[in-house]
C-alpha cells in the first residue's frame, strides 16, 4: 500500500529553500519522493543545498530567483517546467522584514518591500503555477506565515500584518480554485532557530520570555516545521484546504 505521504512523481518549489525552514521543507519532500527545486536569490547557496541533495539520492535543481521581481518569478516556472513538465506544490517561504522598531514609524520604503515579498509575490507565482495544477486538477500551494500573525506587536508590526495577509490569501485560494482540487494552507511557526529569526532567539531576555510561554520547553529546529509541510503536499492532505496551522510548541495554548 503507498504510503499517504509518498511524494514520489510530485515536483516542489520551494522559495527560500537555500537555509532554514525551507530548506528543510526541501530535503523532507526529497526524502519522501519528491522532486525539489531549491531557489532563493543567491544561485550558489542553492546549488549547494540541490548537490546535497543530489548526493543523499534525491532529485533537485537550483534556480536562483527573487521573489520580489515578477520576471524572476516567471523564469523559475518557466524553468521548471521546462526541467520537470509539472509543479505539483507550491512552498512560499522566502519573506522579508527589513524593519524592526516602532510600528508606525517604518519606512515607506520597507513597508512596500515587506508586503511584496510576503504577500504580493506569493499571489504572483500562485498566479503563475495554477494553470498547470488546473490542467491536472491537482496541486497544494503552501504559504509559510508565523504565529505572529495572531498576535499584535510594536516591533514587528508591518511584518505581523503582512502574515495574517497571508492567512486570508489562502482562503481565498482555498475557495477559488477549491473547483479545481487545488489546495492552499498556511504554516504558522513560532520562533524558529534560522539565520531570519536571529535576532529574536540570539536576545537572551527575548529567548526567555519566548520559552516561558512554550509549553514543550525549548524553540523549534527547522525540521520541526518540515512535517506538516509533508502533510499537505501529500495523499495525507488531500481533503485539506483554506486552514492554518500553527506550530509552535503549544505557545498558543498559553493564555
Amino acid at each position: 500500500m503507498t504510503s499517504l505521504f509518498d511524494l514520489t512523481g510530485k515536483t516542489a518549489i520551494v522559495t527560500g529553500s537555500s537555509r532554514g525552514i525551507g530548506r528543510a521543507i526541501a530535503e523532507e519532500f526529497s526524502a519522501h519522493g519528491a522532486r525539489v527545486v531549491i531557489t532563493s536569490r543567491d544561485a550558489g547557496n542553492c546549488e549547494v543545498v540541490a548537490q546535497a541533495i543530489r548526493d543523499a539520492g534525491g532529485e533537485a535543481i537550483a534556480i536562483a530567483c527573487n521573489v520580489g521581481h515578477e520576471e524572476q518569478q516567471r523564469q523559475l516556472v518557466e524553468q521548471t517546467l521546462a526541467a520537470w513538465g509539472r509543479i505539483d506544490v507550491l512552498v512560499c517561504n522566502a519573506a522579508a522584514n527589513p524593519y524592526y522598531g516602532p510600528f508606525l514609524d517604518i519606512p515607506d520604503a520597507a513597508y512596500d518591500k515587506t508586503m511584496n515579498v510576503n504577500l504580493r509575490s506569493v499571489m504572483k507565482l500562485a498566479r503563475l503555477v495554477v494553470p498547470d495544477m488546473q490542467s491536472r486538477r491537482d496541486g497544494s500551494i503552501i504559504v509559510t506565515s508565523s504565529n505572529g500573525a495572531l498576535r499584535g506587536s510594536n516591533e514587528l508590526g508591518t511584518y505581523n500584518l503582512s502574515k495574517i495577509a497571508d492567512v486570508m490569501l489562502v482562503k481565498n485560494l482555498c475557495v477559488a480554485y477549491g473547483k479545481d482540487n487545488i489546495r492552499a494552507n498556511a504554516i504558522l511557526p513560532g520562533l524558529v532557530k534560522t539565520d531570519f529569526a536571529r535576532l529574536l532567539w540570539e536576545d537572551q531576555d527575548m529567548l526567555n520570555e519566548t520559552l516561558a510561554r512554550t509549553p514543550l520547553g525549548r524553540i523549534a529546529e527547522p525540521r520541526d516545521i518540515a512535517g506538516i509541510a509533508v502533510y499537505l503536499a501529500s495523499a495525507a492532505g488531500a481533503w485539506t484546504s483554506g486552514q492554518s496551522f500553527v506550530i509552535d510548541g503549544g505557545s498558543e495554548a498559553v493564555e
